[in-house]
């Protein structure tokens, strides 16, 4: 790898501080110097890239990617897919979020025990592209819960791994570990579409979630949470959950509870799929039972208002909105910063830095991660317009000139004597 040059560009660094115009230059795998435009910088043998004043930013990173989900119409259909053909899908919902700009992803569940691990490694390896990855675990549910699609007469998989009792928890936490997981995956909470553990019910026990986290302790591994209700957010932070998914249904001692943990703790709510339930039209939508709708449109109003009191609060609160479902699919993963904006009040650049910043903390690597910063890994896009003032531009993936990763091209930037369109927001 050599030295690439990005001149006379706009520049978004992750902050949260205004664009400013300069120019930027890669060396390696790193950003070797940023200085503002008109500063002496030396291009040497550098590869120039004429930015003509489009905007260079971090690489974005979902903190709550199901690469392995496939888009499918319903849950079960995962188990349906045989493990060699799901890896290979895996692997290329990964390169379709790479190629939507998303140059980390944080798992929050694969559908199958190894899927993340092996397609991790490979990405790692550079074998296939795709974004740098943590992997996870299946989601440990319980019988009944959100994941468990079996019947009485009839078994079905997905993405589920079903435990009942601290003791089965317990392997299961260690047997992901052997495997090679990064993240350990727990349900503690039910989920509307399932008439046996819906959102309000909390469906672990407290020696169940101890049982996960005790291993993840001993391990140096750390646990997400599928956790909707108020008793299951407390019940994950009392035993060092650090990654907490949804909170849709909170009250303010869990608020106050989050906020007393929010140097550790990251939350995303996940808001895509719920509005997307909503608000898309497709086949089914009409047979969701009408309690149900309630209740999603509850979940929807009350998760933004709980969203908006831990940002006053100094929570983490992070996009990523379980994308990959057929109405809700990958790679369309940068709706989720649109959202921030739409239904949380967020700034285009507030919700930036919930992208990249804080991304690059959920990845555990917020010393060289999400930020346009000497030093730096240059994980990098190169957009066309000005995210700060519109962030749907990053849903096209026309407009994403170039995407850099770890100091490479994954697309090259447009031939320099190709005229560019750079709008005027």
């Amino acid at each position: 790898m050599g030295r690439i040059l990005f001149r006379d560009v706009s520049i978004i660094d992750g902050t949260g501080k205004a664009p400013f115009a300069g120019d930027l230059l890669v060396e390696g795998n790193r950003i070797k110097a940023v200085a503002p435009r008109g500063a002496a910088m030396a291009a040497g043998d550098a590869e120039i890239v004429e930015g003509r004043g489009a905007t260079v930013m971090p690489g974005l990173i979902e903190p709550h990617a199901h690469p392995s989900f496939c888009n499918t119409e319903t849950i079960e259909g995962l188990g349906a897919i045989p493990p060699e053909e799901h890896t290979l899908l895996t692997a290329r919902y990964c390169r379709e979020l790479l190629d939507a700009g998303f140059t980390s992803i944080h798992s929050a569940a694969a559908a199958k025990p190894r899927l993340d691990v092996a397609v991790r490694n490979a990405i790692n390896a550079g074998d296939i592209p795709g974004p740098r990855m943590l992997a996870a675990s299946p989601e440990m549910t319980i019988t009944g819960g959100l994941g468990d699609v079996r019947l009485h007469h009839l078994h079905r998989d997905t993405f589920g791994y079903i435990c009942d009792g601290e003791e089965e928890f317990r392997k299961a936490a260690r047997l992901f570990v052997r495997e090679g997981v990064d993240t350990l995956k727990i349900n503690p909470s039910g989920d509307e579409g399932v008439p046996s553990a819906r959102a309000r019910h909390t469906v672990m026990t407290e020696a169940e979630v101890a049982a996960v986290c005790e291993v993840a302790r001993s391990r140096e591994k750390r646990v997400a949470a599928h956790a909707r209700t108020a008793e299951s957010v407390k019940m994950c932070l009392r035993h060092g959950v650090e990654i907490i998914y949804h909170a849709t249904l909170a009250d303010e001692e869990a608020l106050d509870m989050l906020e007393a943990a929010k140097d550790r703790v990251f939350v995303a709510p996940t808001l895509g799929l719920t509005w997307m339930t909503l608000k898309v039209e497709r086949p089914f939508r009409a047979d969701l039972p009408v309690d149900v709708r309630r209740t999603l449109e509850f979940e929807l109003e009350n998760g933004a208002a709980n969203m908006r009191s831990l940002l006053k609060r100094g929570v983490r609160v992070m996009p990523g909105g379980d994308y990959g479902f057929s109405w809700n699919p990958i790679p369309s993963n940068a709706r989720d910063i649109e959202h921030f904006v739409n239904l949380l009040g967020m700034s285009p650049l507030e919700a930036i830095v919930s992208a990249t910043k804080w991304g690059g903390e959920i990845m555990l690597r917020g010393d060289e991660l999400g930020q346009v910063k000497e030093g730096f890994l240059a994980d990098l896009l190169l957009v066309d317009g000005d995210p700060s003032k519109d962030v749907r531009i990053l849903q096209d993936r026309d407009r994403l000139l170039a995407i850099m990763q770890d100091g490479r091209f994954r697309k090259r930037p447009p031939m320099q004597g190709q005229s560019q369109r750079v709008a005027a927001e």
